[in-house]
């Protein structure tokens, strides 16, 4: 396997710069109508496979769960280098890869395809400030954090100032998907892969306190995650009327016009990821009609990828 000419590596603690992200919260709202939406390209790993999961479903079976009760929509037979190469040749950075199981094969393929392709792809699932160093130094662009931050549903400030402190505000991202206690209510933040409620709202001010902390949100709308029945407006439109820092969000996402209802909604601070719904995972969305369309927002707003 070739290594993707991929942004070069440039140490931990700096930024690789190849979106907005990196910026300040000040300087991000500052571009907000110039910065184009960009495709985010995605990894869910599971017991060493690339899978497509519905992710209300995971449960941690480590510890008792249900296997049977896990609903997953696709298993890959490539590994996860493949479709880091994927991406990477397509000229898409800032893709997450969630390591959604705790077997020593995850961590074997997940460390590889980092390696393979630094730069390439985000962290996340059990990154902590003991281990996320590591994940930066085999390639990760950025870490990803949400449980590690959280204690019996509350969020533990002191542990993200040390994360924040260890990998530098500018590599890390802070997942906020979050789900609703009751319809037309509160978004709240679901941590423990998603089946616990935190008593943290995703609302403008949790968003601005926290964009002082990481350079990045990543945010799943978990009520309609992987069952592709449309985005979730209000979430979205709440991410764009509120987030002061980049935010991708993640759920529903089944054709190009819900792409072009976030780029609307989400008023130049809402990335996108799209799951389910590609043919590259077992979906009828083209892969290469999403990234044609991600080029051309970059090549409208006089940027490249």
């Amino acid at each position: 396997m070739h290594r993707a000419r991929g942004p070069a590596s440039t140490g931990r603690g700096r930024c690789p710069g190849y979106h907005v992200g990196c910026s300040s919260p000040s300087a991000t709202t500052a571009t907000t109508s110039t910065r184009p939406m960009q495709f985010r390209p995605c990894i869910d790993l599971h017991k060493g496979k690339v899978k497509q999961i519905v992710g209300s479903t995971l449960s941690d079976l480590e510890k008792g769960g249900n296997a049977k009760e896990l609903l997953t929509n696709f298993v890959a037979s490539e590994s996860p280098s493949h479709y880091a190469e994927l991406y990477s040749s397509d000229g898409l950075y800032g893709g997450h890869m969630i390591l959604l199981s705790k077997d020593a094969e995850t961590q074997r393929v997940a460390r590889e395809a980092l390696r393979d392709f630094p730069n390439t792809l985000q962290v996340g699932g059990g990154v902590d400030a003991r281990n996320a160093g590591s994940y930066l130094d085999d390639g990760a662009s950025h870490v990803i954090v949400t449980s590690s931050v959280f204690k019996n549903g509350e969020l533990q400030l002191d542990r993200l100032e040390t994360l924040s402190s260890v990998v530098g505000r500018e590599r890390l991202v802070l997942d906020l998907s979050c789900r609703r206690r009751e319809a037309g209510g509160d978004y709240y933040v679901v941590t423990d892969r998603w089946q616990k409620f935190a008593s943290l709202k995703v609302d403008q001010d949790s968003l601005a306190h926290l964009s002082e902390y990481c350079c990045e949100f990543l945010i799943h709308g978990v009520d309609v995650e992987g069952k592709q029945l449309g985005i979730d407006e209000d979430l979205v439109r709440l991410l764009g009327d509120y987030s002061p820092i980049p935010a991708t969000y993640a759920g529903g996402v089944r054709t190009l016009q819900d792409m072009e209802l976030i780029k609307g909604l989400g008023r130049g601070m809402v990335d996108a990821t799209v799951g389910s719904a590609l043919d590259i995972f077992g979906g009828t969305l083209p892969y290469k009609e999403v990234v044609n369309w991600h080029r051309n927002e970059q090549v409208g707003a006089g940027r490249t990828s």
